[in-house]
């Protein structure tokens, strides 16, 4: 059995962030069966990053994987909510804060 795989966000997501951070989106969707972000301390997240994870998540879903945002900022959560990205990156009502 995987394990999912955990990867936090730093507090500023920013286009300098996105390559990296979609190197670790493919390592984990190639090596587990779930994908956790973490985002505890994030405050802002970037055009690009955004992208990433709205496409991993939209991999996840086509693959059977489980993906989730895990403890988003209320405000970057409503902000999110207010583009229209809370069925894209997978928040429901219950998404953990």
């Amino acid at each position: 059995m995987m394990m999912d795989t955990v990867l936090r966000l730093p507090v500023h997501c920013l286009t300098k962030d996105a390559e990296d951070l979609r190197v670790r989106l493919v390592i984990a969707a190639d090596q587990g069966d779930g994908i956790i972000v973490d985002a505890t301390d994030t405050q802002t997240i970037g055009q690009a990053v955004l992208q990433l994870l709205v496409a991993a998540r939209a991999e996840a879903v086509a693959t059977g994987q489980a993906f989730a945002i895990d403890h988003l900022d209320p405000t970057l959560a409503a902000r999110l909510t207010g583009f229209g990205l809370t069925g894209a990156l997978g928040l429901g009502k219950d998404f953990d804060l």
